[in-house]
């Protein structure tokens, strides 16, 4: 086996591309709930956002077609460049290549993949990196989704036997934190697993608020309804 298998992903080794988050392509998934889908897109935005990972947003046929990319994605990074292409294959795209090229002219050969649909997209972005480059591809499988749990499945099958390594967001997140005696990113860290993890994140309020007695966390927002104490 490859040593490379062996390696984790650290925020130096590391960058992220999002292929066409966009809702359309949403509308076809079938192969995950869609809004735990857009959760865990988002999750995996802010925690490459935590550890100052570069990222690469690309999206196909906005106006005509796919529509704009979701507005919480772009809200995490405000000032990246959107690259916009025709192709399904990112790859044929010459921006992409390049966006990806700098990074890992960096040492950043390990690509962390989150898009849409996972069995065209995704595959073909895949397999033909892997093909012309030396770069490793880390698919998110719980930050992308196919048309059925079958096209998703075997779209998946299809790029580990390629060399493709499969990963969930949190697994990604937690392998660049690494060791909780990193302080730097430790409280930004925790709050996005309260924020998006579902029960773990329950588990560390639970922890703070009756084991530690730490203050209760609110979240505050919009109210909705009429207030009871009126």
């Amino acid at each position: 086996m490859s040593n490379k298998y062996l390696e984790l992903l650290t925020p130096q080794n590391s960058q992220v591309i999002f292929i066409d988050q966009q809702p359309q392509m949403a509308f076809g998934v079938q192969s995950i709930d869609r809004q735990t889908l857009k959760n865990n897109v988002v999750a995996l935005a802010k925690a490459a956002k935590i550890f100052n990972i570069p990222t690469t947003i690309t999206a196909v046929e906005t106006e005509s077609f796919s529509g704009h990319s979701y507005p919480e994605l772009l809200a995490v990074y405000p000032n990246n460049k959107l690259l916009e292409r025709s192709s399904m294959n990112s790859w044929d795209d010459q921006n992409v290549r390049d966006a990806l090229a700098v990074n890992a002219a960096q040492g950043r050969k390990k690509i962390v993949v989150s898009g849409l649909w996972t069995e065209v997209c995704n595959l073909t972005f895949a397999l033909s990196c892997l093909q012309d480059t030396d770069y490793e591809i880390y698919m998110v499988a719980d930050a992308s989704g196919g048309t059925s749990v079958d096209a998703h499945k075997y779209a998946m099958d299809r790029m580990i036997q390629a060399g493709v390594i499969p990963v969930t967001w949190q697994q990604v997140m937690l392998e660049w934190q690494r060791d909780w005696a990193n302080k730097a990113t430790y409280d930004d860290v925790i709050s996005l697993v309260q924020e998006h993890s579902g029960a773990y994140g329950m588990g560390v309020d639970y922890a703070y608020t009756m084991v530690h007695k730490a203050p209760e966390r609110v979240q505050h927002g919009p109210s909705i309804g009429p207030n009871p104490a009126k």
